[in-house]
């Protein structure tokens, strides 16, 4: 009697130190559009949960905002046999995505899982969606140039390790087919690619026909196609920085590509709309404004002696607007901006780059004193021809007029013949420069002996 009081006890003992934890769950109350709401189930904004619908079918969702005992969900997937009172049950595993070199030459989604068909992904580790914020003052400066293989940027726009460029222009100008150039050409170790709300058609183009398997090889490509859920393509986003950090964190020099920031700022308007949130600017509600340097501001070089994130994001300019909100906000938190011309694409002009717009903040740090006043002069002569252009198409402009635009008439050719490139043409960095250095020959000071002397006037 006594050893079975003694088996009893023990056995209730256990009982109540294990203190399990019971199951939470909450029910879905209602849906509009593809905002979901939810009560009965304590959750933090981030939180993702799993909604059953009916038959075997789910759907993954996250909270995205909340108020009194209302959380507001966003769903990852398709909303598919959802209705009122569906069971809600929290993920209780933190949203973790996969990281490695076994990424390379993948295609995945905005959770990390494969698009190619190539099989499951063995990722040699799998962390947090967000990355440590990194002191500023604790990062390298920009110090070093990193050739991406396009002769006018490499000579004109110079751009640094670690540096963070806004790819400029409207639809149908030669945004992508850059990109692809640049992965194919650039001399960092890694590129990684963010296909952010494109088209389905273009993402598998991009892949195959621009991006190529020499370049696919060396490169990891996070698509998220323009019909994922707004919550996807932020994912999407926020994964291609995340692979390009811990690339960075091994000491690699990593290319992020992401096309587009427009579409991620979209896809954070139609969130922050969807709960509530008032619209400010032509319809972008203010958290847009501050989740873009939230973004941008993760890429960029690391500690000393670490590696670098050297970001383009491209900015789509409605109707070649360049005081898009979005574009004014990118440019402002930007190290330079590449502008592309719909003009010069019109002319057969590729790459379709407006010099005289665009520019690299960092160049002076990461070139030679040459090489810098170099390009200067080229900007200068290029200049004049323009401004004197529709002067000189009329017949209207006098040989002889101004010695500087005469030295534009002269060189005018040849420097168009300088900015353009063709898509298998690779244009390193040292040869950028010394085509640049032979294409526009230095300003030449007067000779000062052959003036004359200003007449001493005695001092009256």
């Amino acid at each position: 009697m006594t050893a079975h009081l003694a088996e009893r006890l023990a056995r209730l003992q256990d009982y109540f130190t294990e203190d399990p934890q019971p199951e939470l769950s909450g029910r879905l109350t209602r849906m509009v559009g593809l905002t979901l709401e939810c009560v009965g189930c304590p959750m933090v904004v981030g939180d993702r949960c799993v909604i059953t619908g009916q038959g075997a079918g789910t759907v993954e969702a996250e909270v995205v905002g909340f108020e009194d005992d209302r959380v507001y969900l966003m769903p990852l997937t398709a909303i598919e046999g959802l209705r009122p009172g569906a069971r809600v049950v929290p993920l209780s595993a933190a949203s973790r995505v996969p990281v490695g070199p076994e990424l390379l030459g993948r295609v995945v989604n905005g959770n990390g899982e494969p698009l190619d068909g190539k099989g499951p992904l063995q990722a040699e580790a799998r962390v947090s969606l967000s990355g440590d914020i990194i002191n500023p003052l604790d990062r390298a400066p920009v110090r070093q140039s990193m050739d991406v293989g396009i002769r006018a940027i490499n000579s004109l726009m110079t751009v640094g390790q670690g540096q963070r460029l806004g790819l400029f222009a409207g639809s149908g100008v030669g945004k992508s087919v850059l990109l692809g150039m640049m992965t194919r050409f650039t001399n960092a170790d890694i590129t990684v690619v963010g296909l952010i709300g494109e088209r389905g058609r273009e993402v598998k183009e991009f892949i195959e026909d621009i991006l190529g398997d020499e370049g696919l090889a060396r490169s990891v490509v996070v698509a998220s196609p323009a019909d994922d859920s707004p919550l996807m393509r932020l994912r999407a986003a926020m994964l291609t920085t995340r692979i390009a950090e811990y690339f960075r964190d091994q000491g690699k020099r990593v290319l992020l590509l992401m096309d587009s920031l427009t579409r991620y700022a979209q896809a954070q308007r139609e969130i922050a709309l969807a709960v509530g949130e008032p619209p400010a600017t032509k319809g972008y509600p203010p958290s847009v404004f501050a989740k873009l340097p939230q973004l941008v501001e993760r890429t960029g070089n690391g500690r000393p002696g670490g590696g670098s994130i050297t970001a383009f994001y491209t900015v789509l300019t409605e109707g070649d607007d360049q005081q898009d909100p979005i574009a004014d906000a990118a440019r402002a938190i930007l190290d330079g901006h590449i502008v592309l011309s719909r003009r010069l694409a019109e002319e057969g002009h590729y790459p379709a780059i407006d010099v005289e717009a665009s520019i690299s903040r960092v160049m002076p740090q990461v070139t030679e004193s040459d090489h810098f006043s170099r390009a200067q002069r080229f900007k200068q002569v290029y200049s004049r021809y323009q401004q004197a252009r529709d002067l000189i198409s009329v017949g209207a402009y006098v040989k002889g007029s101004d010695p500087e635009t005469d030295f534009a008439i002269t060189h005018i050719g040849n420097m168009g013949q300088f900015l353009q490139q063709g898509l298998s043409e690779s244009a390193p960095l040292a040869d950028s420069i010394q085509q640049l250095l032979a294409v526009v020959p230095e300003r030449r000071s007067p000779d000062r002996s052959k003036i004359p002397p200003v007449a001493d006037g005695g001092g009256r």
